[in-house]
């Protein structure tokens, strides 16, 4: 797996998801698993001023299993960026690309959204609107092997969905040691629910509502859907 590291980029996009995913090395058959840090030059500096050091500058993405790109100011500039673009476009043959927040610009602006809807951050959806078939409101939208999160809370349930799509859902009950998400421990997990729309849900229990009041009245909305198309 590759995750794309860039200059002000929004480090929780990827640390939620890096969190979740890397767990695969806890489940049987995960211990192959392993992850690269790709970027254009040795170090970048995340929006907050962090900086990382990426393990491999430049690379060609072709042989990766997944792309993983997150979102950021910056990637209003990258979209437009000829280079940046050609090197995100050798993740074509990688069997998942996966972004979270305005990462979906840039899988966009590679064309991997040409004809797909998407989700992105709120307060970006007119951005990828030029690239895919229609910015969606959901909290994870699935086409095929594309998938995108929405805006950085989404980070984790991004993650653990990838998790329960490359193991599968949890089949062992309350065991613990069983394969799936169950060994993500106290995390969400998805209820599956008709029409290809899924909500996250802690173990145990149904996901709480939240309750907002109204003319008096109480008005109980459902949490944010995950939407499967293709």
């Amino acid at each position: 797996m590759a995750c794309l590291l860039f200059d002000d980029m929004t480090s929780l996009d990827w640390i939620g998801f890096f969190e979740a995913v890397t767990r695969l090395r806890l489940m049987e058959g995960g211990e192959s698993v392993s992850w690269d840090f790709c970027a254009v030059k040795d170090t970048v500096a995340d929006d907050r001023g962090v900086t990382y050091r990426a393990n491999r500058i430049r690379p060609d993405l072709a042989g990766c299993d997944l792309v993983f790109v997150p979102g950021g100011m910056a990637t209003r500039t990258l979209r437009h960026d000829d280079a940046f673009l050609r090197r995100l476009r050798t993740a074509e043959p990688a069997e998942w690309k996966v972004s979270v927040c305005t990462g979906a610009l840039l899988l966009g602006a590679a064309v991997f959204l040409q004809g797909k809807k998407a989700v992105t951050n709120a307060s970006a959806f007119d951005l990828p609107a030029p690239y895919c078939a229609e910015v969606v409101k959901a909290r994870v939208v699935r086409n095929g092997q594309v998938i995108t999160g929405a805006g950085v809370s989404a980070s984790i349930d991004t993650g653990l969905y990838v998790v329960e799509r490359l193991k599968g859902p949890r089949s062992g009950g309350d065991d613990p040691s069983a394969d799936g998400v169950s060994l993500v421990p106290r995390v969400r997990r998805f209820r599956h629910l008709p029409g290809g729309i899924l909500n996250p849900m802690w173990p145990r229990q149904n996901f709480p509502a939240r309750t907002a009041k109204k003319n008096g009245e109480s008005a109980e909305p459902s949490p944010s859907p995950l939407h499967l198309y293709g």
